[in-house]
């Protein structure tokens, strides 16, 4: 899993691609929450406040680890080395947790730089330190949760194609139903349940700051789901 693991992540820094997702997720943040007019500027909110950020962070990832992972597997099926990858004295689950964790690491890398703004806006509050921290770290840690479970999302539905075009589409629409897509119909037939399922909810109740364990065993659950499920469509492939 290791060796898997170092391989993805030199792939993404060896090329543009590490450095060009890092990029462009702290550029559109940035625009959108301080230079763009609009709901999401922090500094037109008028409160020492991240939440604009929680709300525009989830929208970004949701087309941007899909496009990290879209090559997980589609990429090999292309040029014809899964099958030899898949031959190697290592197990399946390992495969894909190299898979997995390499894609994972390296949007987390991208959310570092993103306590800066943690930092800004607790400078900026007035008085100075005037930031909820509690509420803050459980929506950063909401965030990651989220992240993971995008990520499993998207390596999984780089199993379904050799196209990686295919992969992003089907990876983002998934992503889409877990996230808005069961709360949308939450609000139509007014099913607490039906809200339950969807991301948003979990997410939205880990940013109170504090958190639940069945928010955490939600998005745990949803990530080794989505794990298993690729393990179980690799394993179809005839070698």
């Amino acid at each position: 899993m290791y060796a898997i693991l170092k391989k993805e992540i030199n792939s993404f820094f060896a090329s543009p691609i590490g450095y060009l997702v890092i990029a462009v997720f702290l550029l559109l943040n940035g625009l959108f929450l301080w230079l763009f007019k609009g709901e999401f500027n922090i500094l037109d909110y008028g409160f020492a406040d991240l939440s604009s950020f929680f709300m525009l962070a989830p929208w970004i990832l949701i087309f941007l680890i899909p496009a990290v992972t879209m090559r997980s597997f589609s990429d090999e099926k292309k040029q014809g080395t899964l099958e030899l990858l898949l031959t190697k004295p290592i197990s399946l689950i390992n495969i894909v947790l190299g898979k997995y964790l390499g894609a994972l690491i390296l949007i987390v890398i991208s959310l570092l730089p993103t306590l800066l703004y943690v930092y800004s806006v607790y400078e900026l509050g007035n008085p100075v330190g005037n930031l909820d921290i509690g509420s803050t770290m459980g929506s950063y840690f909401g965030l990651l949760f989220l992240v993971a479970a995008y990520t499993a999302i998207g390596v999984f539905s780089s199993t379904l194609s050799d196209n990686q075009i295919v992969a992003f589409i089907t990876s983002v629409f998934i992503c889409l139903v877990f996230y808005v897509g069961f709360e949308g119909i939450a609000d139509f037939t007014s099913s607490t349940f039906t809200d339950q399922l969807g991301m948003s909810y979990h997410f939205k109740s880990m940013g109170r700051g504090v958190l639940d364990t069945r928010d955490i065993i939600y998005f745990l659950s949803l990530s080794i789901f989505f794990i298993v499920l690729t393990k179980i469509n690799l394993s179809k492939i005839k070698l």
